[in-house]
């Protein structure tokens, strides 16, 4: 087992630990740190929250080989730090705690708001708050135990200067909004596409799209297959315009259409967490294999979050012709506070069912139906979970469809 060397809560610690350990589990069960609970222990709770070098991280998806040589601050560091027990009186004042279990994580994540957003509004707060979920409270007396103490800053300033940089609301607005336009993809920089201006890629880096998820370091891959009762060369002319295949993806909305390259949206809820990601695609198409692939990348001005996926279809004739069978291999990476959510099992069925539902759509839109409602309309993925744990209940005895 790896030695690691490590600060927690201002007290050097030395260990052996295994790769696989993460930090929630070894700030526990090895250094008998019980203030940080584990929740869903996917990362999307935010029970866990801990400070790593000052910043907040879900302890849980966290290796803690990975924090060698680095500071931690858990619940019980915070003893002698004024803000934290400014937010501690506040949310018992405000009745922002009932059970508990949540609270650990939401007052680290209570404090990083505090000190980069001091004048911030009752939305930015919730917005902030929206990777900590509280199974008890309804969030009202949370927001407001927040908002008693960015008004008692404002009276009541901290005798120390935060150890973080403070940002206004309306600064923060400022910042999100600067980023540069999305440009669209080229062969150079699709692999590598930010919203801001990248570096030249290396040769390596300019290989890497062509390479399967599985040798791309955190991506993902998913593949699936739907049915459309329709005759493969009327189904390739139709993926063709990415126009119509966006219409079939509630959620998308398109802001630019140049043949092969298209700028513009996609809205996805899931569960508490809402994004908007704005990027830019390109399609290739093989037309004697009947296989295109879509490159893309986009950006969550809100999460801060970037996603680069590669969606490969290919298109196979099955029933003498009368139909067509499109498999989609879905390859992502996501980076940002989202990535907590791009590898749970949950989400890989939900991606599942939203192909299937995708197929749907356009053999729908093939026999001359009405398209699937408004392209800008939030995609919410709260209907296609319920379906998802319908459906593993089902499964689970041994029930069919």
């Amino acid at each position: 087992m790896p030695a690691i060397e490590l600060n927690i809560n201002d007290r050097p610690v030395r260990a052996d630990v295994e790769p696989r350990v993460h930090l929630g589990d070894f700030l526990r069960d090895a250094q008998h740190l019980t203030g940080t609970h584990l929740g869903c222990e996917h990362g999307v709770c935010g029970a866990c929250t801990v400070l790593l070098d000052g910043e907040p991280i879900r302890s849980c998806i966290t290796f803690a080989a990975a924090c060698d040589r680095r500071q931690v601050r858990t619940i019980e560091g915070f003893d002698d730090d004024e803000l934290m027990r400014r937010l501690r009186r506040s949310f018992s004042l405000h009745h922002g705690l009932q059970c508990g279990y949540c609270t650990p994580g939401m007052l680290i994540t209570a404090r990083d708001i505090v000190l980069r957003f001091p004048d911030a509004d009752e939305a930015r707060i919730r917005l902030e708050l929206s990777g900590n979920l509280c199974r008890c409270t309804g969030y009202v007396g949370i927001v407001n135990a927040i908002k008693a103490v960015l008004q008692d800053l404002q009276a009541h300033p901290l005798a120390l200067t935060p150890t973080m940089p403070a940002v206004s609301a309306a600064a923060g607005e400022a910042v999100l909004k600067r980023a540069e336009p999305f440009e669209t993809f080229t062969a150079a920089n699709a692999s590598s596409f930010t919203p801001n201006a990248a570096p030249p890629m290396s040769a390596a880096d300019s290989a890497a799209e062509d390479r399967p998820a599985a040798q791309r370091k955190g991506w993902t891959a998913i593949e699936d297959s739907f049915v459309v009762p329709f005759a493969p060369d009327r189904v390739w002319a139709f993926m063709g315009d990415l126009s119509s295949v966006a219409a079939c993806l509630p959620g998308a909305q398109l802001s630019e259409n140049d043949g092969d390259t298209v700028k513009g949206m996609i809205a996805v809820k899931f569960g508490p967490m809402s994004a908007n990601f704005a990027g830019a695609a390109r399609l290739e198409r093989d037309e004697s294999a009947r296989r295109a692939v879509m490159r893309g990348a986009g950006q969550d001005n809100i999460s801060r979050s970037r996603a680069n996926g590669d969606v490969t279809y290919a298109l196979t004739a099955e029933d003498q012709g009368r139909q067509t069978r499109v498999t989609v291999t879905l390859e992502y990476m996501l980076q940002g506070p989202l990535a907590q959510f791009s590898r749970s099992g949950l989400v890989k069925d939900f991606i599942r069912r939203m192909i299937a539902d995708f197929g749907a759509h356009i053999a729908a839109r093939l026999a001359g139906a009405e398209a699937p409602g408004p392209a800008s309309v939030k995609f919410n993925a709260g209907g296609l979970v319920w379906r998802i744990i319908r459906d593993r209940v089902r499964r689970l005895f041994g029930k069919g469809e």
